[in-house]
């Protein structure tokens, strides 16, 4: 952490409760299972509660209905929600500790019709195409390839090695980590005398306000008009968002999912990892797909399934149970078959 606060300093900030010792200090954070003195925890998960018993972490943060069931060593200062509480903690302390950059590093390349914003961060080795539009407060890092014509927005974060591709728009307030591609070609092939002939992709990536995207996640162009991630997406790694997609409000991605062209996910889904959306196909708002699933038609408005083909959950968890019951089910229908040829056999031996 760097710096130190005591219990309550941070329930002022939190707006919590203390239980145990306002004037504890800590000065780093530890997972509740590692605690240490002098470090701030939380308790979220009801998997983890037996460690708030033996922790030795200084401070531990828990949901204002959180029922001790023995006494704790630690200060605790009760929030209406202890994992968003933290989240806030460490945005404040990152920004203590992590103050925004600024100025132009050397070797940079800026081309002379760049727009600039103001307090705008441009590190080394980081290449940015004409006409280019960088809003203020913008932090740019090393390596960063920036496109012709492409807008970006206030207070929005390109991480090393990051690349966006001539005229896409970047909204305020992004993330977008290392290695990422914004604007790649989407993959677009149309099959000719047992060839493939190439078809230009000539859209550009949308990506509007207050977005993350993870590191080494690809989105492409569209073939026309536009790929678009709505506001408030969060995209974690390695995720491929192919050609015309376009991703609703508030909906989160884990890791390797994979979107192929022109399919439209909705607002306030849930995806997790590895999950395989086909082409075309539409998936409703507020919907959860289960990890691994693959899904190849559309899928309704609040469902929650998992699976492929997909199924609701509690389906797959009632079909997973038997499938893993199938060997021994095998086993006794064909001991029933070998029954009853034996049964058969001795008919017609008693028959003759």
């Amino acid at each position: 952490m760097q710096v130190s606060f005591t219990a309550k300093q941070i329930a002022e900030v939190l707006q919590g409760t203390i239980e145990g010792n306002p004037d504890v200090c800590v000065g780093n954070f530890s997972k509740i299972e590692d605690g240490k003195p002098g470090t701030i925890t939380f308790l979220a998960n009801p998997k983890y509660a037996h460690y708030i018993y033996t922790t030795q972490a200084s401070i531990v943060l828990v949901n204002n209905d959180y029922v001790l069931e023995n006494a704790v060593s630690s200060t605790i200062i009760r929030v209406p929600n202890a994992y968003a509480a933290l989240a806030s903690l460490l945005e404040m302390v990152d920004k203590i500790t992590n103050p925004k950059k600024k100025g132009i590093e050397n070797n940079t390349f800026i081309a002379e019709d760049v727009v600039l914003g103001e307090e705008v961060y441009v590190g080394a080795f980081t290449y940015i195409s004409s006409k280019a539009k960088i809003s203020s407060s913008v932090q740019i890092y090393p390596q960063v390839y920036i496109g012709e014509n492409v807008t970006i927005g206030e207070n929005t974060i390109l991480y090393p090695g990051v690349k966006i591709y001539p005229n896409c728009q970047i909204g305020k307030n992004c993330i977008i980590h290392a290695g990422a591609v914004i604007g790649s070609d989407g993959f677009g092939f149309a099959p000719e005398n047992g060839v493939y002939k190439k078809i230009p992709q000539m859209g550009i990536v949308i990506i509007e306000d207050d977005v993350e995207i993870g590191a080494n996640t690809t989105i492409d162009r569209a073939v026309m008009d536009a790929t678009i991630i709505r506001k408030g997406v969060k995209l974690d790694n390695l995720i491929q968002v192919a050609h015309n997609v376009e991703v609703g409000e508030n909906t989160a991605m884990a890791a390797q999912v994979g979107i192929s062209g022109s399919t439209k996910v909705g607002k306030g889904c849930i995806i997790g990892g590895q999950v395989g959306l086909g082409g075309h196909i539409n998936i409703g708002d507020n919907s959860s797909i289960g990890a691994q699933s693959g899904v190849i038609s559309d899928v309704k408005e609040g469902s929650k399934v998992i699976g492929s083909p997909p199924m609701p959950v509690r389906e797959f968890f009632k079909s997973s149970a038997v499938f893993a019951k199938l060997p021994e089910v095998y086993r006794q229908v064909n001991q029933m078959q070998r029954d009853i040829d034996k049964l058969k056999e001795k008919d017609s031996e008693d028959k003759a």
